[in-house]
């Protein structure tokens, strides 16, 4: 009888999302894999045998936020209408965001001193906006958008990303209505690009 796997799917992310917790709420520092393995109840072999060490593990929890954040992208169904298309992806944004606020430093902060996507992770970052891109490329190409196409990406990515930074540090208003705002001005933000 073969031995069971106790180094699964399940124990690799309940490690992710506790190395991102630490970072998250602790800084770098904290990042040390006997912690990591004590506070996940396992052991730094477990780590060792999943990461191989800490600078892949930095790198793995990368490449697990932004994947994260491309299943909810990739899961917003297009109707044909690219501006409600569009807002719907800023609501998958922030949705994902605030399912995984310990993942967003690593995203797109300084998290981990020193660590610096290689290229291979870098590309799988930027496949998550892929549903952004390809929702403002056919708005421009049906003309809904004005485009171009480049340029409209980054600014709705800009705008949902300040939004949702502000609102995971705690910068907003605390009387504001976060997610009518938020909506509102994702809203808001299209009408610029109309054609």
């Amino acid at each position: 009888m073969p031995r069971p796997k106790t180094h699964d799917e399940a124990l690799r992310v309940r490690l992710l999302d506790r190395a991102g917790e630490l970072l998250s709420t602790q800084g770098a520092s904290a990042l040390s894999l006997r912690k990591l393995a004590a506070d996940a109840d396992t052991s730094t072999t477990a780590v060792y045998s999943l990461f191989g060490g800490k600078p892949a593990l930095v790198r793995e929890l990368y490449v697990e936020a932004f994947d994260r954040l491309g299943r909810r992208l990739h899961a917003v169904t297009p109707t044909g209408e690219p501006r409600e298309d569009l807002v719907h992806l800023g609501l998958a944004y922030r949705e994902s965001a605030l399912a995984d606020p310990h993942l967003y430093a690593i995203m797109f902060g300084d998290a981990v001193p020193g660590f610096e996507p290689d290229e291979e992770a870098h590309a799988l970052a930027l496949s998550a906006l892929a549903p952004l891109q390809k929702t403002i490329t056919v708005g421009v190409e049906t003309g809904v958008f004005t485009g171009p196409a480049n340029d409209m990406t980054m600014a709705c990515w800009a705008i949902v990303h300040g939004f949702v930074s502000l609102e995971l540090t705690g910068a907003l208003p605390s009387e504001l209505a976060v997610a009518s705002s938020y909506e509102t001005a994702l809203r808001n933000n299209l009408v610029g690009w109309l054609a």
